[in-house]
């Protein structure tokens, strides 16, 4: 063949056969996001240009400035309608902007930025070498205990990159409740999984513990989101389509554009099962419900107790949010096959989270057993199906996420020698030593058993009666059941504050900065209105609850 007929042929055979269309983004719906993403990319370069002793400074500023400008987005949106009539589908059919969305994104914005109150404390930890420390390794590459890392400590270097990978973890957290087809959601689930890995292992104190947490997490992650792809391939071979309005249409049976590849596929419920099954797997993990929470206690305790916090709050958040898209947009027509399974995983959630609890000496694996407990409480909700449903899970979100973050950070402040004095033994007697902090964490553990007048109550309340109304009362009783029983454990650490002797070698409790005391004050406060007070954010709630399809 000649040059020339070579030639002819691949030139014609680039010629444009039919223009592409440039993908239509609608920038203002999706602004949360992208302020949020854009100020960790600005992050990572003041990691790179910044003089490292302004940088602690410039990130913070950054990062609560993002996250401040996030939420007013946020905000912004929801005043112009988008979150009820304006509601739509944006990016192409990628990314739902509506109630619910806005909803979480407004929850999980303002829970960061209590959160990144506790990641910037500096003077809980005594000064070394002249410099304060924060809850950080000063170098995460050098090996614990080796002479590079005495070396950093020395220099008084800190790991200021936790601020842009708390942005990036907080960016895929805001996409993933708003996600409107499978590979949006998949992206969005490793855009902030992977942050959460790495963070999990900068603990300044106990570093092989913290690494050996972020390693746990990591390997269970990655099986998490390798069933979840799985799953989305299966729905994808089911239904033809990623989006989430298709696959609803051809699985109850409504869509009117019928291939004959659709054709053959569509008839195969295996399928459709394994798919749903798989993906609902991999978004309960994120969840922390048994059997899919052997991750939580371990991770909760070997985690930075800041970074603890806020893992404990806002993936719950995220995670629920997906959930409850996926089950009542993508899947309201199998309604009849997803309700019993969920129904016995909630009932093996609540039980399980409380009864293990009570064998628990280690506060901050409590609180690990507690937030599974919890996650049982609030499928009790998902399981109702109805708007009500949708509305009480919202609440109970916003109530849970300030109260978490609020006790973690007071778990920062009781130290001893060692660092965090997490043992219960040695919270004996604190409400002697230190009334204050004894008592605000009674508040929140409180809250956490759902006493009347605490934004638990009020959670649990709107849970239950949306699932009574859904037809699951066996469902209520196990969980007031399941509160009694996580009540007792609650219950068991304020008398052992207040009605023990403090022991003479028992730990301090550290004097923090503004910024934990804002955090902790944030909490207190949003527990209290919640709790005296809830109907605004109930009607709110409410208002938000309709999903967009």
């Amino acid at each position: 063949m000649s040059a020339t007929a070579v030639h002819s042929l691949w030139t014609t055979a680039a010629d444009p056969i039919g223009k592409i269309d440039a993908p239509k983004i609608e920038y203002a719906q999706l602004s949360p996001i992208l302020i949020v993403i854009g100020a960790a990319i600005i992050g990572v370069l003041v990691e790179a240009f910044v003089p490292r002793k302004s940088r602690y400074y410039a990130q913070m500023f950054l990062s609560a400035v993002g996250l401040t400008a996030g939420f007013a987005a946020v905000v912004a949106l929801a005043a112009d309608g988008y979150g009820t009539t304006k509601a739509q589908i944006a990016a192409m059919g990628a990314i739902a902007v509506d109630g619910p969305a806005l909803f979480l994104q407004g929850t999980i914005l303002l829970s960061g930025l209590v959160a990144l109150f506790t990641f910037a404390e500096r003077r809980l930890d005594p000064a070394a070498h002249g410099n304060r420390v924060d809850s950080f390794a000063a170098q995460a590459a050098s090996v614990p205990g080796s002479d590079s890392e005495k070396a950093a400590v020395k220099a008084g270097f800190a790991t200021t990159e936790v601020f842009p990978l708390l942005l990036f973890a907080v960016s895929g957290m805001l996409l993933f409740p708003a996600a409107n087809d499978l590979l949006t959601l998949f992206v969005a689930l490793e855009v902030f999984s992977l942050p959460l890995y790495l963070m999990c292992a900068l603990a300044r104190r106990k570093r092989l513990m913290s690494q050996e947490a972020a390693v746990k997490y990591f390997l269970l992650g990655a099986f998490a989101s390798a069933f979840t792809l799985f799953g989305i391939a299966m729905l994808y071979g089911y239904s033809g389509s990623m989006a989430y309005g298709t696959i609803a249409q051809v699985v109850d049976g409504t869509i009117t554009d019928i291939t004959p590849a659709l054709a053959n596929t569509m008839g195969n419920d295996v399928l459709l099962l394994l798919g749903t099954a798989l993906i609902v797997m991999g978004l309960l993990f994120k969840v922390g419900a048994v059997p899919f929470h052997m991750w939580t206690p371990d991770v909760y305790q070997g985690a930075p107790t800041p970074v603890t916090g806020f893992m404990a709050a806002a993936t719950k958040v995220a995670a629920f949010g997906a959930l409850l898209r996926i089950l009542y947009v993508v899947l309201p027509g199998l309604r009849w096959d997803w309700r019993p399974v969920m129904w016995g995983v909630a009932i093996v959630t609540m039980l399980g989270g409380a009864i293990v609890a009570i064998t628990q000496t280690d506060i901050k694996r409590l609180l690990a057993y507690s937030s599974i407990a919890h996650a049982g409480f609030i499928l009790a909700g998902v399981i109702a199906t109805t708007p009500d449903g949708v509305s009480s899970v919202l609440f109970y979100l916003l109530a849970y996420s300030f109260v978490t973050i609020g006790a973690f950070a007071v778990v920062t402040l009781v130290r001893d020698a060692g660092g965090e004095a997490t043992h219960l033994s040695k919270w004996a007697g604190l409400g002697r030593r230190s009334p204050l902090v004894a008592a605000v964490f009674a508040v929140f553990l409180l809250a956490f058993a759902g006493i009347p007048l605490t934004s638990g109550f009020a959670g649990k309340f709107a849970v239950f009666k949306a699932a009574a109304e859904g037809g699951a009362v066996p469902l209520v009783v196990i969980g007031v059941i399941s509160s009694a029983i996580a009540a007792f454990f609650y219950i068991r650490v304020i008398v052992l504050m207040f009605f023990s002797d403090p022991k003479p070698e028992g730990p301090t409790v550290a004097v923090p900065s503004p910024l934990t005391v804002t955090a902790i004050g944030v909490g207190v406060a949003v527990t209290l209105v919640l709790g005296v007070a809830p109907q605004y954010f109930l009607d709110l709630a409410g208002n938000a609850g309709v999903f967009v399809r």
